[in-house]
């Protein structure tokens, strides 16, 4: 997959010119000091590049529009001092990018023996940034506000998350998708409205015959398989009848072709996300099983069925997870353990799921697949790794888009799988096992989710804010009433911040 420069966050600082040119470079001194705290920080997975102090109306504006122009993922603001906030009306309704309202000081302790009118005149963030919150809250900027210091962990890991919550932004904003094939027919809840899609979150989603993949995979040289089978070797646990001489070994090489073929399609074509749908194969001998899962660990979004939604959002989390612990993978509820006081979800999907969530080195195995009505695909079976993890949801709700998170743990299956040869995870929902389903099935959430255990609820609720959308969170403190509650009243809120 083609690599992308280092993410960048510009450090937006305001004062005014009435303080004078002596504040003023102390202002832009600390200032400094402030953005390479955050740039050295290893909780923000971004650089932070600070800019010069704004003290007038037309610089705001002009560096606002440079932060989208030039790239930029976001921009954090903070009023060292007093900073008028009718000068940043305009740049602010010209920004286009994620916004995190900084709300800090230069100074953790007051020197209280030492302070004078002087001191008071340069650390005055304490009313610069309400006077600034005012004026985003007037306009209805969306932001994220962030109170403390730099030096506190707990400050920086907030600022990071909403850090990963702009790349996560701007890789949907760019995000290309190619379908091969359309939707699993008769299923509602995969379905969605595309031109919508591209409005409110940028990507754009386009349907491909799959005979148009079959002619890329076609072409794929025997060295390039050759290649990539040994990469399968010195991987994973390759099952003998796979590996050369084995009878199956022609099977893993065409699981092989199908990997290389898919990613010279959508590397050809810029795309970062795809979906399959196993009722429409056209001349593919195999549903693609271990190559959509190991382009899924490369960061490319997947869904299954034409599920072109959860694709979006696999690549998306990919995105904001980059160099964090853990994993994320496309997935799917498939069924329980409903032991009064033990229950647990056991969760799978055909063959597509990805080995960043294994718990260890995978198995490449190939067994027969009852539906399709193809050869036996080639896959990674593993056991997903325990830990805190949440399940993400995006559902059409035909006038808007509402993402639907739960909060789990992965736990080790309590028992041996023998006969179930794909990859799987099994989790214990929070609140409960009925409080989570009643809660996801009231939400209208669909089956095919993301399991991630590399982004967390504030980061979703984040990217939820900078994309307008609706997230509802079902977690250990989630009452069903409370929560029907809360989807009629955002549903009334949403159709009125739509306008009439």
């Amino acid at each position: 997959m083609a690599t992308h420069p280092e993410p960048e966050v510009w450090f937006l600082t305001g004062s005014q010119a009435m303080y004078g040119e002596d504040t003023l470079r102390q202002v832009a001194e600390q200032s400094r000091q402030i953005a390479a705290l955050l740039d050295e920080s290893p909780h923000i997975p971004a650089r932070v590049v600070w800019k010069p102090v704004l003290t007038t109306s037309a610089d705001i504006l002009q560096v606002c529009r440079d932060a989208a122009a030039q790239g930029a993922i976001g921009v954090i603001a903070w009023m060292h001092t007093f900073s008028p906030a009718k000068m940043w009306i305009s740049g602010l309704d010209a920004l286009q990018t994620p916004l995190l309202h900084l709300h800090t000081q230069a100074n953790v302790l007051l020197p209280w023996d030492e302070i004078d009118m002087d001191f008071m005149n340069l650390n005055q963030a304490a009313h610069g940034d309400r006077e600034f919150g005012y004026i985003q809250t007037r306009l209805g900027v969306a932001r994220k506000t962030v109170a403390g210091h730099v030096t506190d962990p707990r400050v920086a890991s907030r600022v990071g998350a909403w850090t990963r919550a702009a790349i996560g932004w701007s890789a949907m904003r760019s995000l290309r998708l190619a379908r091969f094939g359309d939707n699993m027919r008769d299923v509602a809840v995969t379905e969605g409205d595309k031109v919508e899609a591209e409005l409110r979150f940028g990507v754009s989603v386009n349907t491909y015959g799959v005979n148009d993949l079959v002619r890329v995979v076609d072409e794929v040289a025997d060295a390039q398989i050759d290649d990539l089978v040994k990469e399968y070797d010195d991987t994973f646990r390759v099952a003998a009848e796979l590996r050369p001489g084995g009878e199956r070994h022609d099977s893993l090489r065409y699981a092989a072709r199908q990997e290389l073929g898919l990613r010279a399609f959508l590397d050809a074509g810029g795309f970062r996300a795809f979906t399959t749908n196993f009722e429409d194969l056209g001349g593919l001998r195999q549903l693609p099983g271990i190559a959509v899962q190991r382009l899924m660990a490369d960061g490319y979004g997947f869904g299954g069925e034409g599920d072109w939604k959860t694709s979006v959002l696999v690549h998306t989390l990919k995105a904001m997870s980059a160099g964090a612990e853990g994993g994320t993978s496309f997935m799917e509820d498939y069924t329980y353990d409903l032991t009064p006081g033990a229950e647990l979800i056991l969760g799978a999907h055909m063959l597509e799921v990805c080995p960043t969530i294994a718990a260890d080195v995978p198995n490449v195995e190939i067994h027969p697949l009852s539906i399709g009505g193809r050869e036996d695909p080639v896959r990674l079976v593993f056991d997903a790794e325990p830990g805190p993890a949440v399940v993400l949801g995006l559902a059409d709700m035909g006038e808007r888009f509402r993402l639907v998170a739960n909060e789990v743990d992965v736990v080790s299956p309590p028992q041996p799988l023998p006969r179930l040869p794909v990859a799987r995870a099994v989790w214990r929902p929070r609140p409960d096992l009925a409080g989570s389903s009643e809660a996801w099935i009231t939400a209208g959430a669909p089956h095919h989710t993301v399991l991630s255990r590399a982004v967390g609820v504030e980061e979703l609720h984040d990217l939820a804010e900078m994309a307008r959308t609706e997230l509802v969170v079902i977690d250990a403190d989630t009452n069903l009433r409370r929560f029907a509650d809360e989807l009629r009243w955002n549903q009334a809120y949403y159709r009125l911040a739509r306008g009439f």
